[in-house]
């Protein structure tokens, strides 16, 4: 029987990354995500998974942000029974963020069926608190840079991506010897907090992210442009909404805050972090030392907290609502990121129609969300069943993004002492991939391929 892999998500998308090895008769899948984004996207999380559930014998996880992580529960739920192999980091941030999206979902639900604002008459989350709390207990530890047995006589290990706390590429290597490596999301050199991107020597097999594939980020300096909007929130008396990615962009916002405040440049009005999983994270990402460069090393060794120092954690929904009625100047963190749901829907009605509001997206906004509407100009949204104009000043901090960009996703390949048999490039919208796959082919004059979703390759 071939060893194969099945592209079960962020196949010609930027989310919902699935896929399946089938090894030797056994079955591994490497990630688990939520489809995000237009509702075609996201009705593929109600339909059945394309394998039955109880055939996969286990799943590794390359990191903890919900387009890789939050089918699990799911997963589990319709009958998966093996181990879930991730990284502390990763496990330390799933124990954080998945009760939080069964939470989450729950109240969504019960908010719709009470409104009468979805388009299902009784609306259900796709799984509860309670199922994430039973996929909690599938979870096995494996640090970086350890050598783990897989179903089907494979092994593998996780080597340090740079993209989130725990995050990691997944090195498999088959029982032929032949390696895939699943490379998850590839994070970027010189960022705060946590460790630079490992360079990889050689694999047979890639899989490849492309989110910035089309293009380079901006080199402003994310300190510098968050200085000047505090400015210019104190000089306007302004409330600054955050959409919140509650795992690695919420920290690296805390880090350059603490920065600024350090050179006194910070005008110190509160900062507020509504988000009981961003809360959470903030204090893993301060105590998960395998994680850390030298630089947060250095500021904790001075008995500094800089994720933690000046900012002030919403305790429960009534300090949340509070919010909702204060004044400016002051700016709250919360989530989602993509504007898919959560708290900062309701501070985006509260203060969305305020002119002097600006309303700071620090990450990439999929297709079809509404993070992504507001980013592109549209301003007569449907937030929470209502119409609503947005009249807030919308700004991006695209130089903040976790994920690399084009040359330095070339910078990481350049790195491999041979090419791979093939390339698979995923995790991206198509005008990425295919930016991505001609650049490879042309700089690196490796064999590439974009796969489309479910599809099967013999490897």
């Amino acid at each position: 029987m071939p060893n194969t892999i099945s592209f079960l998500g962020a196949a010609r998308t930027v989310t919902g990354s699935r896929h399946l090895l089938d090894l030797d008769g056994t079955r591994v899948l490497v990630d688990c995500g939520l489809f995000q984004g237009s509702a075609e996207l996201r009705d593929r999380n109600w339909q059945p998974f394309p394998v039955e559930p109880h055939t996969i014998d286990a799943v590794v996880i390359t990191h903890a942000h919900t387009d890789h992580i939050g089918y699990l529960p799911r997963l589990v739920a319709d009958g998966f029974r093996g181990p879930i192999y991730a990284t502390p980091g990763t496990i330390g941030l799933c124990k954080v963020s998945l009760p939080d999206s069964g939470r989450l979902q729950e109240e969504d639900a019960r908010y719709h069926a009470r409104h009468q604002s979805s388009r299902h008459p009784e609306p259900q989350p796709l799984y509860t608190e309670a199922d994430a709390y039973n996929c909690l207990k599938r979870f096995r530890p494996v640090p970086y840079r350890h050598t783990q047995t897989l179903p089907g006589h494979a092994q593998f290990q996780f080597l340090p991506a740079g993209h989130i706390l725990g995050a990691g590429f997944a090195e498999i290597t088959l029982a032929d010897g032949q390696v895939v490596l699943m490379g998850g999301d590839l994070g970027r050199w010189d960022r705060p907090i946590i460790q630079d991107p490992t360079m990889v020597a050689s694999a047979d097999y890639l899989v490849v992210e492309s989110t910035y594939g089309d293009r380079v980020h901006p080199t402003s300096d994310p300190k510098e442009q968050l200085a000047e909007i505090c400015e210019r929130a104190l000089r306007d008396r302004s409330v600054i909404v955050v959409p919140s990615f509650a795992i690695g962009r919420t920290q690296e916002m805390l880090w350059f805050l603490h920065q600024l405040r350090d050179e006194g440049r910070f005008p110190g009005f509160p900062i507020y972090v509504d988000s009981p999983m961003a809360s959470a994270a903030t204090l893993l990402y301060t105590n998960s030392a395998e994680d850390h460069d030298e630089e947060m090393k250095v500021d904790l060794a001075r008995g500094h907290s800089p994720l933690q120092d000046m900012v002030k954690f919403v305790r429960d929904r009534n300090m949340s609502k509070s919010l909702n009625a204060a004044n400016g100047p002051f700016m709250v963190i919360a989530g989602s990121g993509m504007m898919n749901g959560g708290r900062v829907l309701h501070h985006l009605l509260a203060h969305g129609g305020d002119p002097s509001t600006i309303l700071l997206f620090t990450g990439y906004q999929a297709e079809g969300t509404l993070g992504r509407r507001l980013q592109d100009g549209d301003t007569e949204v449907r937030i929470l069943g209502h119409e609503f104009n947005v009249r807030a000043h919308v700004e991006s901090m695209d130089s903040l993004s976790a994920h690399a960009d084009s040359n330095e996703i070339m910078r990481w390949l350049h790195g491999f002492e041979r090419a791979p048999k093939q390339t698979f490039i995923v995790h991206g919208e198509p005008p990425a991939q295919e930016a991505l796959a001609q650049r490879i082919e042309q700089e690196l004059g490796w064999s590439t391929m974009i796969p489309e979703w479910e599809q099967t390759v013999t490897l």
